[in-house]
């Protein structure tokens, strides 16, 4: 989103998995993002989205409408909540997180769990992406860019079967294709290579 508004920002990574004191004063909740914005520090990705949405509301990434941003919420809320929950979690943290973490090896269990759940999802994706042009309506709003979050983290991973719907992989495709993009599909995890389709365009 900060891309996407042409906000430059200084990056630093943390490892709130072991957080230090000076990370948990400015956020006690003790996650990230957090961003130090207006002399002030923000934490909370979607809270920190719809601050800058405010504060920078060029190019606009919320409707006009009450009921148009309701359902821009409500999708985020799915995203951040039922589909972290039932397969980011599942899949991401059992492959990848642990891994870093030093927290073992991934749990089978969860794994067969997540990669079923990511099916319904993508059908869910895909049968509001037959009646709009992207998911929250007919323009590209904070919903599209906070599945497209969890999506990538997925495809890093190969965890996300394209073939499944042609309609959500265009979606994808026109997310991808963006330049607030670019610094995503740059990302590398130390010690898990990106798979060869992951910064391809033409996916």
């Amino acid at each position: 989103m900060l891309a996407e508004k042409k906000i430059e920002v200084e990056l630093h990574e943390e490892r709130y998995w072991e957080p230090t004191a000076e990370f948990l004063r400015r956020n006690p909740a003790g996650k990230v993002p957090t961003l130090k914005f207006d002399g002030k520090f923000l934490a909370d990705s979607q809270a920190i989205c719809e601050y800058l949405e405010e504060r920078v509301p060029s190019p606009p990434l919320m409707p006009s409408t009450a009921a148009a941003r309701y359902e821009v919420r409500r999708l985020v809320f799915w995203f951040d909540d039922k589909f972290h929950g039932e397969v980011t979690t599942k899949l991401v943290h059992e492959r990848v997180n642990k891994r870093i973490m030093g927290q073992g090896y991934p749990d089978s269990r969860n794994v067969k769990s997540g990669a079923q759940a990511i099916k319904q999802h993508l059908d869910y994706m895909e049968n509001l992406l037959e009646n709009r042009r992207w998911l929250a309506g007919d323009v590209m709003t904070l919903a599209d860019f906070t599945a497209a979050a969890h999506l990538s983290c997925l495809d890093y991973i190969s965890d996300v079967d394209w073939n499944r719907s042609v309609v959500v992989k265009d979606w994808y495709a026109k997310i991808k294709s963006r330049p607030a993009f670019r610094t995503i599909l740059a990302d590398v995890i130390p010690g898990v290579p990106q798979p060869p389709h992951y910064a391809d365009l033409d996916f």
